[in-house]
């Protein structure tokens, strides 16, 4: 017989428990409870996230497929449809935004040292949000149109090993440009940004703690040039100007000076222009840096395809939000596998091994060495040849 452990256990080694418990008291979610905890539910969840599960129904049935293994998985509680749902109807969900955390800033410290594409020593952050599209009927808190519901994921990546720092879930409505009060901005640090960021009040705030930030400029942008610097036109650098805000409504709420860099896209035809409070960085590396913000876009895709984001074992604010944060729990732990076991695969080829050998007793080493071949997270976008 053999006796060793199955990879679905050894995968859930990889998590500090102690910390997981921390989070549990913190929020009293195993208050009064008999059977079936946050850590089963935690277990049963991310077990859905690792084989694709479609629903609460289709859960139950695999796992009470392999009852006899749950208690060396480490599910001690009876899985039911009913106690799950019921699970991730009340139990507080930022049990687990908290130890997503947790993950999140052990997966940082793992990727700190990896390499930019840029010759950056600046942790370089890429802002953006994405909407999940929800039935408003099924989710009627979800405000987004008059007939169509949506939640928004806005998410801070760090593009050393593409891992999401800060996510905050709202609904629809929230525009993107309100979540820059709501974050603590790292002195040194570039924060790169599209149009919808845009708000020179908030980017001031930025600016005043020491952190950079790379954007672009809307069609209509006046500004008033103080003067130019030489650029060498052969590389698409059109100009590279320092300019204050013409508008006085605007300049009264960035009153400081700006970048102001014209970049020419030869294979699109299109003239980009980027704005930064870094004076320093040559003005091609300020285009490259913008274009380094397309990994979030990626990002999101990677997930929405790879992950069970979009469709939802529960229609309560949350049940979405648990099942969230699991999935992204899941996403950083395979991170982190992949990176403490050395591996060459790619996350997509990681989670595709771990789906088909779950219960399999092998070494987890041996069984995810099959991933050596190493696949781009998604299809390059069209975007990307911007900056080519």
């Amino acid at each position: 017989m053999n006796a060793g452990k199955s990879i679905f256990s050894q995968l859930m080694d990889f998590l500090p428990s102690p910390e997981f418990r921390q989070c549990v008291e913190r929020y009293r979610g195993d208050y009064k409870l008999k059977s079936f905890s946050c850590w089963d539910q935690f277990l049963c969840m991310a077990f859905a996230q690792l084989t694709y599960r479609e629903s609460l129904r289709d859960i139950e049935a695999c796992l009470r497929a392999h009852q006899n293994k749950l208690y060396h998985l480490g599910i001690r509680g009876r899985v039911s449809r009913n106690t799950l749902a019921n699970a991730n109807a009340v139990r507080d969900w930022r049990i687990y935004s908290d130890f997503a955390h947790l993950l999140i800033s052990q997966a940082r410290e793992l990727y700190r040292n990896d390499d930019f594409s840029l010759a950056l020593q600046q942790t370089v952050y890429a802002l953006d949000a994405t909407t999940i599209d929800l039935c408003l009927s099924l989710f009627p808190w979800a405000k987004f149109r008059k007939r169509k519901g949506a939640v928004k994921l806005h998410t801070l990546l760090d593009l050393r090993g593409n891992i999401p720092t800060v996510i905050i879930i709202t609904h629809g409505l929230i525009h993107e440009v309100n979540i820059l009060e709501q974050l603590t901005f790292e002195a040194g640090a570039f924060y790169l940004m599209d149009r919808a960021y845009l708000d020179f009040p908030r980017l001031h705030r930025l600016h005043l703690a020491s952190a950079f930030f790379v954007t672009r400029a809307r069609k209509r942008f006046d500004c008033q040039r103080l003067y130019s610097s030489p650029v060498d036109r052969t590389t698409g650098i059109i100009c590279d100007q320092i300019v204050t805000l013409a508008n006085p409504v605007p300049r009264a709420g960035f009153p400081d000076k700006l970048r102001r860099i014209r970049y020419f896209d030869a294979q699109q035809e299109r003239r980009l222009v980027f704005l930064t409070n870094n004076f320093t960085l040559p003005p091609l590396t300020v285009a490259h840096l913008y274009r380094s913000r397309w990994q979030v876009e990626l990002f999101f895709k990677w997930i929405k395809q790879h992950l069970r984001i979009r469709k939802f074992y529960g229609t309560s604010e949350n049940a979405l939000k648990t099942q969230i944060w699991i999935a992204i729990s899941v996403y950083v732990l395979v991170a982190i596998v992949k990176k403490q076991l050395k591996l060459e695969g790619s996350l997509y080829r990681i989670l595709q091994i771990l789906s088909v050998t779950l219960f399999e007793k092998t070494p987890i080493l041996e069984a995810l060495s099959l991933a050596d071949c190493e696949m781009e997270l998604t299809t390059p976008c069209k975007q990307l040849i911007l900056f080519h």
